[in-house]
């Protein structure tokens, strides 16, 4: 089932900036340079829950039924489309939001369901597939970018740490790695107050090492290099040796620039929340400001079997605050058009409370959102059954929510690369959902 009333427009409901800071005395003049470009290439960004989010108490409520839970819905900026009362700021820019309620997949063991919804295939088999990630660095990224293609913000990987590899593509495309996670519920809320902490520990310098002692270390390690990849002409030699020529081009150019968020106004900051995911999705607005093709921010915590409904709402306010601050910024910097947003976990979560106030894993029947760019925002599409517990209508794989955002990006998602095992593989293997698409 599609609802996609009419759009409203997006200054009378947001008003004339994010938080009522003015963007004029402080937009980076990048900003500005890149949205005007014409030419201008599409790029992604991937909000994942880990965990797997409770689809019944955010974007698929059931108020009228004894699955329904603890929370109320509340009306959007779009006449028919109700979501939970802990995403009001969300509420108000529905207009931007694609809301699939009829996702259904076949994989409910985290590392197995983080795999799939990761790089669209199952985990099996002697082929290591790339994450769609990486899949779309190597189709929208370029050789003489300063920044990575890929990069990962604040992820927990001990479920698979391959779904958020390179796999085939190899190590270039692999994810520049941010703030990783050490637990899957780590906390976003940073102790003491303060704004959560971003890091790329191989960015800082070393203790103790002047600038001409790194300078000539540099120039050592080139000569060696160079001779190495003369009499080894391999693949994982020019692999290493790319990988090191890029992590040079980002230390010499100043473009790390783009991950010290100190450079931010400190109310902006505060505006999309304090912890990991709000810090993360301002850092990822830094960097689509610089020409990033993909970047994925990570909100741990969703692996809700007890007490669901007050960490379901405290994962919802900083949902909210980052998610809505990220949407409204990138409007208001010109990005958004060119900027497709994916939101989604490894699963959802049961309809029917368990006996410990909360839900366990349920691929069966949950939802995702898309919004941005080449995206038709305002409306819904999909409906599952009045209990929640299966689709009814506009039933869709994960296969069809990649494929969807490739084609939002220019991207065709069965355009192939060539595996380790010399087959030529689909970046995805599925159709787009042409109705909400622009």
């Amino acid at each position: 089932m599609k609802t996609r009333p009419n759009r409203r427009s997006w200054l009378k409901t947001m008003g004339l900036s994010i938080g009522g800071i003015s963007m004029s005395g402080w937009l980076p003049a990048l900003a500005e340079q890149v949205a005007a470009d014409p030419a201008r290439r599409r790029q992604c960004i991937l909000l994942w829950m880990n965990g797997g989010p409770s689809q019944t108490d955010t974007f698929d409520m059931k108020p009228d039924h004894k699955n329904g839970g603890d929370f109320k819905e509340i009306a959007t900026n779009v006449p028919g489309i109700r979501i939970s009362e802990h995403l009001p700021k969300l509420a108000t820019l529905a207009d931007k939001l694609a809301i699939i309620r009829g996702l259904s997949t076949k994989e409910g063991d985290h590392g197995r369901a983080t795999h799939l919804l990761h790089t669209g295939q199952r985990p099996m088999g002697p082929i290591r597939y790339p994450a769609f990630g990486a899949s779309l660095a190597k189709a929208l990224g370029s050789e003489t970018d300063a920044l990575p293609s890929y990069v990962s913000i604040a992820p927990f990987r001990g479920f698979d740490q391959q779904a958020f590899e390179a796999g085939f593509l190899g190590p270039k495309y692999s994810p520049l790695v941010v703030g990783n996670a050490s637990t899957p519920n780590a906390s976003a809320a940073p102790p003491g107050g303060g704004f959560a902490e971003l890091k790329i520990e191989s960015l800082q310098p070393i203790s103790g090492i002047s600038p001409a002692q790194n300078e000539n270390r540099r120039l050592l390690w080139e000569k060696l290099q160079s001779s190495f990849v003369s009499q080894h002409a391999s693949g994982a030699a020019r692999a290493h040796e790319s990988t090191y020529q890029r992590t040079m081009r980002l230390l010499n150019s100043g473009a790390s620039g783009a991950f010290d968020l100190a450079q931010e106004p400190e109310k902006l900051r505060e505006t999309y929340g304090k912890g990991l995911f709000g810090q993360g999705c301002l850092m990822a607005r830094r960097l689509i400001e610089q020409g990033v093709p993909f970047v994925e921010v990570a909100l741990n915590g969703w692996d809700t079997h007890n007490n669901n409904f007050t960490q379901v709402k405290d994962l919802s306010l900083e949902l909210d605050a980052g998610w809505s601050s990220l949407l409204t910024d990138l409007h208001e910097r010109g990005l958004l058009a060119t900027t497709t947003i994916m939101w989604m976990g490894e699963f959802g979560r049961t309809p029917r409370i368990n006996g410990g106030a909360g839900r366990d894993h349920f691929p069966q029947a949950w939802s995702c959102v898309l919004a941005g760019g080449g995206i038709a925002g305002g409306q819904v599409y999909g409906k599952t059954s009045d209990s929640g517990v299966e689709v009814v209508d506009g039933k869709v794989g994960v296969e069809r929510i990649l494929a969807t955002a490739c084609a939002a990006v220019g991207v065709d998602p069965k355009s192939t690369n060539i595996s380790d095992t010399g087959r030529p593989i689909a970046i995805v293997d599925g159709d787009p959902i042409e109705e909400i698409l622009t």
